[in-house]
């Protein structure tokens, strides 16, 4: 059995909160009310776990030394797109921040805006 790489493992642990992401935002929706706690957390997982430490290894590390290397072209453009892939993971991530921080201020306005974030974001990582 070929042992299972350190990136791998936090694209599954990745997935695994992605997939609670899932069932709360099922309860959001049936509930018309986020769980702010919950959401903290998540966008605390998502920003220090799956942002700066994952995304954080593959930019710092894995696509600077790809950079010095001689890639096919579809390489090249499969790395460029991960890197713009990334930066729309902290676009929607900081538009969710200021969502749920509108909400807590009394915004009701703001739930589909929480609510189509988390969806995003649910697509997004898979």
């Amino acid at each position: 059995m070929m042992p299972i790489g350190p990136l791998m493992i936090e694209h599954r642990l990745i997935e695994r909160m992605i997939d609670v992401l899932q069932e709360e935002v099922d309860v959001f929706e049936k509930e018309k009310k986020p769980d702010l706690e919950f959401l903290e957390m998540a966008v605390d997982f998502i920003r220090t776990y799956a942002d700066r430490c994952h995304h954080g290894k593959e930019e710092d590390i894995l696509f600077r030394e790809l950079r010095g290397k001689k890639l096919k072209e579809e390489h090249r453009h499969t790395m460029e797109e991960l890197i713009e892939e990334h930066r729309w993971g902290r676009k929607i991530t900081a538009r969710l921040v200021e969502a749920n921080k509108r909400y807590i201020e009394g915004d009701r306005d703001v739930m589909s805006t929480v609510t189509d974030c988390m969806k995003s974001l649910v697509q997004f990582y898979p």
